[in-house]
């Protein structure tokens, strides 16, 4: 009576901790994608890039949570540490302008012995922590899952690992601030009025009133068509120096000029009507 649920309990076991080819086709393309994504953060000569480069492996990470059943661990994955806090650190390497011949100053002394010590640490417990591991069974997460994937990764967070868990809260407030320190800038002079501006421009021959808009007098307003002076020529002043560099400013102005001619041609011509025909009303009258 007992041997069917046994047997039924013993294949469901082994079908659990049985891999198939899909599975192992996504593991070993998406762990190479990984694992170049991480050596490129690390190797990148570019802090952007390195970032960029970080965040295609989180994203790798989430699908493998998605793939073994942690699917709120998945999500959180992807909305919080690859849509947040990593665009975050992203925006503000973009914002201070990290380049690479900055890391190469050391600003603080004996930096570099300490990062490698904390190498040399985290190894040791990385290491520490897979030979602890027990290969030898696999239980898979229906255990941690049994009252809710939410509920027991909250167990966990708040239980086993809760020093882990605020000191990795601690970290991202020490980055948080780490950010606005490195984006504030102090001013060392007093900053100048709009009166003091107009007087400064009108001292050194500057353009004094405003400049004209992009595409003035040119049938529309593109930024990318300078404006139009009222000869029929373009106005370099209202196009940006940017677009100019790059060779995507729209040139107009001949077409403008063609116009500006046909209507001085077709004022022309009703000037000589209205005398001709001035000339013939004298005529008749006299």
């Amino acid at each position: 009576m007992n041997a069917l649920p046994l047997a039924a309990s013993s294949l469901a076991a082994s079908a659990a901790s049985t891999t198939s080819t899909g599975e192992a086709v996504q593991f070993w393309i998406l762990a190479v994608v990984a694992v170049l994504g991480a050596l490129g953060a690390v190797l990148m000569k570019k802090a952007v890039h390195s970032a960029l480069s970080l965040a295609g492996t989180m994203i790798v990470l989430a699908v493998f949570y998605l793939a073994n059943g942690a699917y709120f661990l998945g999500v959180v994955q992807i909305v919080v540490y690859t849509g947040a806090i990593m665009m975050l650190f992203l925006f503000v390497v973009m914002l201070v302008g990290v380049t690479a011949a900055d890391s190469l100053k050391e600003t603080i002394k004996g930096q570099r012995w300490l990062a490698a010590l904390c190498v040399l640490g985290f190894g040791i417990l990385l290491v520490a922590g897979i030979a602890n591991a027990s290969l030898k069974e696999w239980s898979g997460i229906g255990r941690a899952n049994a009252g809710g994937n939410v509920e027991g990764l909250a167990a966990l967070l708040f239980t086993k690992y809760v020093f882990a868990f605020e000191i990795t809260g601690a970290l991202l407030i020490t980055a948080a601030v780490g950010a606005m320190v490195l984006t504030h800038r102090e001013r060392t002079e007093r900053a100048a009025t709009q009166r003091e501006l107009a007087e400064r421009r009108v001292r050194e021959g500057k353009q004094v009133t405003p400049l004209p808009a992009p595409g003035v007098y040119a049938r529309h307003n593109a930024v990318d068509i300078p404006g139009l002076l009222p000869d029929g020529t373009a106005s370099d002043l209202t196009v940006s120096p940017t677009l100019r560099a790059r060779g995507q400013v729209r040139d107009v102005s001949g077409e403008a000029l063609e116009d500006l001619a046909a209507l001085e041609q077709r004022s022309g011509d009703w000037q000589e009507r209205g005398r001709s025909e001035d000339a013939g009303a004298k005529g008749a009258s006299k």
